[in-house]
């Protein structure tokens, strides 16, 4: 028999993993995609890019909403429309339409992130939150671990059109998995009425604390640098070291087993050490890795092996920072906190997608346009940890 912790981390991981699954089972394709509908590098990852724009930007109506009438209506609503982009995708005749598809496709998945990160501040705070984000984040790994090796399959069996039909699958599947599984989290009495005023207070409120803004941008520029090796690995995979779409997945997934094993140790740390320590030292890592594989990439050493050891090291580093700083950001707003969350992802999900879409035309083929892409996002990481922590100590001198 289950707890009720370890069900609640089983339903809302499978839920959140739906929008994950939109760009990890696709990832071995993107070349495929582009050649077959007769578009360029820079339009395949176009799609990506459109995707973290449109995602982002979408947060900012699920939070509220969820914290108007509930956090059910608006997950599955999300859900619905996520579907129908994943068919729009699936038919799409030409670069420009799928573009468009994913956006719609993208506008539906920003709800199955933001809502479960306000179900789980409904129902804990502290480490214990952080240890249900951790579990959560366990079982969205599956989704970077198995999907590429799962969508290289079916592009050998049946091509890459049928992925975006078995997104639509999953996203059925998450509508009845919401309907039977998941209760309602926010009681009638804790809903808040659709005023502009309060909305645009709270958004007042969240962008002058400098706490948050701080620790929403450590999380924020950690993902960017995930999102440009999204965006990049699948080609310089295949092209500059020649895997197969078959032989690139083992290489992503290693990465992600990297960021998502780290998660699993936040809250223990946490607990032991403190998460301002788990952070700050984490964040540290992460420069130190992702500036000594820059030094070495710059001098022409170009082994596949050592990128993608260095990478794994760089994404353990960031599986401890994200999960933490995200908990940690809603901490101290918890009578807002569908509205932190959407605030919160929105900014994260526009710092990688304009970081991604800054560093596509400077993308050679080869790896070092990725790693400066991705060791940029550490220094500007660690920059918002180093703020971060000033505001911080001025804010406990002045609590005494």
């Amino acid at each position: 028999m289950l707890s009720p912790f370890v069900r609640s981390a089983i339903v809302l991981g499978l839920v959140s993993a739906t929008g994950p699954l939109a760009i990890d089972m696709f990832l071995p394709a993107l070349p495929t995609i582009a050649a077959n509908l007769g578009g360029t590098i820079s339009g395949a990852q176009l799609t990506i890019t459109a995707y973290f724009i449109a995602f982002g930007l979408a947060q900012m109506v699920y939070g509220p909403m969820a914290d108007v009438v509930g956090r059910k209506p608006p997950l599955i609503a999300g859900l619905t429309l996520f579907a129908i982009g994943s068919i729009g995708c699936a038919v799409a005749p030409d670069m420009n339409w799928l573009v468009a598809a994913r956006v719609v496709q993208a506008l539906g998945g920003a709800a199955a992130m933001v809502i479960p990160r306000a179900i789980i501040r409904d129902m804990h705070t502290g480490t214990q939150a952080t240890r249900l984000m951790a579990l959560v984040m366990l079982i969205i790994s599956v989704s970077p671990m198995l999907a590429p090796l799962a969508g290289s399959g079916i592009i050998a069996v049946s091509g890459w059109r049928t992925i975006f039909a078995i997104l639509a699958a999953a996203a059925g599947v998450s509508i009845l998995i919401t309907l039977t599984l998941q209760p309602e989290t926010l009681k009638p009495e804790y809903r808040a009425p659709v005023r502009l005023s309060a909305l645009m207070a709270g958004i007042r409120t969240l962008l002058r604390d400098p706490v948050f803004m701080g620790l929403t941008f450590v999380g924020g520029f950690g993902m960017a640098s995930f999102f440009v090796f999204l965006a990049s690995a699948s080609f310089v995979y295949t092209g500059h070291y020649g895997l197969t779409p078959t032989g690139f997945s083992p290489a992503f997934a290693a990465n992600a087993a990297g960021f998502f094993s780290a998660t699993q140790l936040a809250a223990n740390l946490g607990d032991k050490f403190g998460p301002e320590r788990v952070v700050a030292w984490a964040v540290s890592g992460f420069l130190l890795v992702t500036l000594a594989l820059l030094g070495l990439v710059w001098l022409g050493v170009d082994y596949f092996a050592l990128l993608v050891a260095m990478l794994i090291c760089a994404n353990f580093c960031l599986g401890l920072v994200i999960p933490t700083a995200m908990v940690m950001a809603l901490d101290d707003h918890g009578d807002i906190a569908g509205l932190a969350s959407s605030l919160g992802g929105m900014l994260q999900m526009l710092a990688g997608g304009i970081m991604t879409m800054l560093a596509g035309p400077f993308f050679d083929g080869t790896p070092l346009p990725m790693v400066a892409a991705i060791a940029l996002a550490a220094v500007l990481s660690f920059t918002a940890m180093r703020i971060t922590g000033a505001a911080r100590n001025r804010r406990l001198v002045a609590a005494e």
